[in-house]
């Protein structure tokens, strides 16, 4: 497969440089395409884009509001062209050809958030905005958030989720927001604003920061998972889910709670490993049989594999495995876990732990041989 970085090549930069020399009297063509081609072949991805957006600056026009009236000029006429299945063919910025640009709003207009902010929500139809939005609420926290909360309602599912994914903490490969990983609660609003909102690729993002706030505050998120699963619709219950996915997974026990998977009185859980002795590449394979005086009871069922470490001891790693309710108080389930290389980790031969995790409760564990 042909590496991502080189969706920035010569024939993308020729599209953009057109499209600008028809949305700018006077663009420096071949200068443009110049500087955003040398040494193209020895950068990243962030570093192609970077060195477009420069070239874009030494070629524009200086004063903003003569940029702004280009940038305007260069985007795609559609305000959804991803949504349309559309993609770039040197008609208008869209895509990830927009990338340098919305990288370029921000290094003009940092200090100028009256006019940015407004080009950054007519781009962000184009390709998210969502990374170049962060510098405003570091420097212009109090003004972007008023600027945002008047975004909530846009018509535009983009512009709606820049509200969200713009202030997410912990955006990844975004610039951190630690005024809001301390203390999330100027931009709870926005969630709350956009938990039911039409779109799906909307609500995800929604989902998203609530997961990124539970990370520092687990018992806020657990609270918000109560209050918003109370009388929700079938999308809001998705939401909540996915938002508080690590505190599942973790099995904190008041976001179980909220999801009705309470610790159950009485069960009992015998488990059986079928293959005590596992050759690396092969799977652990298991079953457990679950009963419990409650026939009914709701379940959520995870499994931890104790992984040997390098200095001899061992450290836990979960995974998700059944949600359901137990038929006439019993539960019977099978499961293949194959060992195999990945990046993340590395093996080491010796004794490992399998243990099973029923409504955040530890209720059974059984050793294995792992043979590299």
């Amino acid at each position: 497969m042909e590496p991502f970085k080189n969706y920035f090549n010569q024939d993308l930069i020729g599209k953009t440089a057109d499209i600008f020399e028809r949305a700018c009297e006077g663009f420096d063509k071949q200068r443009f395409i110049e500087l955003s081609t040398t040494g193209l072949d020895t950068l990243e991805l962030k570093e192609r884009a970077t060195q477009i957006m420069h070239a874009l600056d030494q070629t524009l026009p200086a004063p903003f509001d003569e940029f702004e009236e280009v940038v305007l000029a260069s985007l795609h006429e559609s305000e959804d062209p991803n949504g349309e299945g559309l993609t770039f063919d040197g008609t208008g910025l869209m895509g990830f050809a927009a990338w340098p640009v919305t990288d370029l709003v921000t290094h003009r207009g940092l200090h100028q958030p009256e006019k940015a902010l407004p080009l950054l929500k007519e781009v962000t139809k184009r390709f998210t905005a969502e990374f170049a939005i962060r510098p405003f609420l570091v420097e212009h926290r109090d003004y972007t958030l008023s600027v945002l909360n008047g975004w909530v309602d846009d018509r535009s599912r983009h512009v709606r989720r820049l509200v969200s994914e713009g202030t997410r903490p912990r955006l990844p490969w975004g610039l951190r927001l630690n005024e809001f990983v301390v203390d999330p609660a100027p931009i709870l609003p926005f969630l709350k604003a956009l938990r039911d909102d039409g779109e799906d690729y909307v609500r995800r993002s929604v989902a998203n920061s609530l997961n990124d706030i539970a990370k520092d505050h687990p018992a806020m998120v657990a609270a918000i998972a109560h209050d918003w699963l109370e009388g929700a619709s079938v999308e809001r219950v998705r939401l909540v889910r996915h938002a508080c996915r690590t505190l599942l997974k973790a099995g904190d026990e008041n976001t179980l709670a909220a999801f009705g998977y309470k610790a159950v009185e009485g069960l009992t859980c015998e488990l059986s490993v079928l293959t005590p002795k596992v050759v690396f590449g092969d799977a652990l394979e298991f079953d457990i049989n679950v009963r419990a005086p409650d026939k009914a009871a709701p379940v959520m069922v995870d499994y931890a594999i104790h992984f040997v470490k390098s200095n001899g001891g061992t450290a836990p790693k979960v995974f998700k495995w059944k949600d359901a309710k137990l038929k006439d108080g019993g539960l019977k389930a099978e499961r293949r876990h194959v060992i195999k290389p990945i990046t993340t980790r590395r093996y080491y031969e010796g004794l490992h732990r399998l243990e099973i995790i029923i409504n955040g409760v530890s209720v059974a564990e059984a050793d294995f041989e792992l043979h590299l």
